[in-house]
Parts: structure tokens; sequence; C-alpha cells
């Protein structure tokens, strides 16, 4: 016969076996580390975890007096993660804000030591990936 001890003891050992929810705030700052520090530690699976597969990475570079839209998607960012790009940074800013969220999308800025990134994230399958990325270089960079 279970008795009301016998179940809070068994309530117990379940609450301690789960694991603890993350709320989606604390996912999302997740996403933006897993991208930026995975980069500087070129670590490509870390940055796989962070990109949905169809991300867009933008940025508009000044060539002559014209503005040109370069772009990668998710694989070069993580082939040029895997290949270590980001390890010639020697000091390594990662400042994450949280800028906006609604439901299932978020607004994030990144602070990194030569650039600023505006990540856009959505909730895909209960997890938070980053789907779009709009950067700018620092000046002088």
């Amino acid at each position: 016969m279970l008795t009301s001890s016998t179940l809070l003891l068994a309530g117990a050992f379940a609450a301690a076996a789960a694991p603890p929810k993350i709320d989606d705030d604390q996912a999302i700052r997740t996403a933006a580390l897993d991208y930026i520090e995975g980069f500087y530690a070129a670590d490509a699976a870390c940055m796989d975890r962070a990109l949905h597969p169809e991300l867009v990475k933008r940025i508009f570079r000044k060539e002559g007096g014209a503005l040109r839209l370069d772009q990668m998607s998710a694989l070069t960012l993580i082939n040029r993660t895997r290949a270590g790009n980001g390890l010639a940074d020697k000091e390594r800013r990662a400042d994450v804000q949280l800028l906006d969220r609604f439901q299932s999308s978020a607004v994030v800025r990144i602070d990194a030591t030569r650039w600023v990134d505006y990540l856009q994230l959505a909730k895909v399958e209960g997890q938070w990936r980053i789907v779009n990325v709009l950067w700018e270089m620092r000046d002088g960079q």
C-alpha cells in the first residue's frame, strides 16, 4: 500500500531526475552564445546547434562608392568556424543582449570584438535557432 510519504519520496526522486526547465529567454541567450563562442573557439558543433539550416547571414560592404550585399549560408558559417576563422581574435568580446521576444520570435544583439550582429531567432520544434543575421564591422575594421 502506498502512503503519502512514499508518494512524496517518489515525487522527489522524479523531480531530481528531471532536467531543469530552461526558460525561453535563457534558451535564446544560450543559442546566441553557442553562435559567438562557438565561432571564437572553432567549435563547429556548437555553431551548428545554434543555427537553423536555412540561415542567411548578410552584410552591406562598400565597394568603391557603391554598396554590395554579401551573404553566407549556415553551411558556410559552420565551415568557417570549423576552419578556425574565429581563433585569430585574441580579444573575445561576446556581449549578448535580448532586444525583443514575442511568442516564437526573438531579436538579439551581439557586440563582438570586431563587429556587431543582429540575430533573428525562431523557436523551431521546441529549440531556439538563429534564422537570420545582419551584421556590420566596427569602424576601422
